[in-house]
């Protein structure tokens, strides 16, 4: 595992813009390595707490190893869609000065072939961030019928070749299961070619890791979940690779910091007004950043502060 490095992406930025008290309680969501995590720590003082999540037992296992004797921090694996029963099982429901989402897959996942995220390598056709809960890829791609695959590689990669990719699939099942993720970059190659420096597996591959781990499903609960547990001026920080995670992002946090809509005549109710506030402008990576970690290029962060 130790031979899988991930680097936190807009590391400065994020905690920055997250811990604006020492003495305040924290949440990591998705701890990966412990980047984010330990900056955090750093800026916290004795009385301050960190808590954290993450999906995947591997990241679990590096965090009470590199973190576990701290007596500020706390695991838990899990995903963070039960954020708020996490809150109350913790004891700090509402009581939050700050949240972080890293979204997507990170390096050691996506470097490590037997997970089977990566097109890049051979490996096991898995996806699973938890690989002990859920079907896998190969598994669903068994089963899945054409307009199911086609549906999930549009919706969630956005794959203009869909149907014919999901068409070849189906067709190629019938021979040979989908086991490997060789085979199933190579299928999606002679279906489509390959006219973009982009290899024409990535978005496929995407849409399909998003589908097993129904990560816009938990994303989208898991930012009501954090905005409910935050107290008053605790800050929500998100960080997006894809668009379809900071499309949601972006959504909910204007309409969460949007007044809701009073009828003529009706007096204006607490419940209608905003619940958070936009902090700052979209943030990017800069190019010594990018330069240093390539992966970081399609990252964007977004802000928001909980109201009063």
């Amino acid at each position: 595992m130790s031979a899988y490095q991930h680097q936190a992406v807009l590391l400065e930025e994020a905690v920055t813009s997250l811990v604006v008290r020492g003495e305040g309680t924290y949440l990591d969501c998705t701890f990966g390595r412990g980047g984010h995590s330990r900056a955090i720590l750093a800026r916290l003082t004795e009385q301050g707490r960190l808590f954290a999540l993450d999906k995947d037992p591997q990241a679990i296992e590096a965090g009470l190893k590199d973190l576990g004797g701290d007596s500020r921090f706390s695991i838990t694996q899990g995903s963070f869609a039960d954020l708020g029963r996490m809150a109350r099982d913790w004891g700090i429901e509402g009581r939050l000065d700050g949240v972080l989402f890293d979204l997507g897959v990170s390096s050691p996942q996506l470097d490590d072939p037997e997970r089977g995220f990566s097109f890049r390598e051979d490996g096991p056709l898995d996806m699973r961030m938890d690989p002990t809960r859920g079907v896998s890829a190969a598994e669903w791609l068994a089963g899945a019928t054409e307009r199911e695959i086609s549906r999930v590689l549009w919706e969630f990669g956005e794959e203009r070749h869909a149907r014919r990719i999901a068409r070849s699939i189906v067709m190629a099942r019938q021979r040979k299961p989908l086991e490997r993720t060789s085979q199933l970059a190579a299928l999606i190659e002679a279906t489509v070619g390959r006219r973009e420096r982009k290899h024409p597996a990535t978005r496929c591959f995407q849409a399909i890791r998003i589908w097993i781990n129904e990560e816009l499903a938990d994303l989208a609960s898991g930012l009501e979940a954090a905005i409910e547990q935050l107290r008053p001026g605790g800050r929500l920080v998100a960080i997006s690779f894809h668009s379809l995670e900071d499309r949601l992002v972006k959504r909910t946090l204007k309409e969460a910091a949007r007044p809701g809509q009073v009828r003529r005549n009706i007096p204006e109710h607490p419940d209608l007004r905003p619940t958070l506030r936009l902090i700052g402008k979209l943030v990017r990576p800069s190019e010594s950043e990018i330069s240093a970690n390539p992966r970081a290029r399609s990252a964007v962060m977004r802000v928001a502060e909980k109201l009063g």
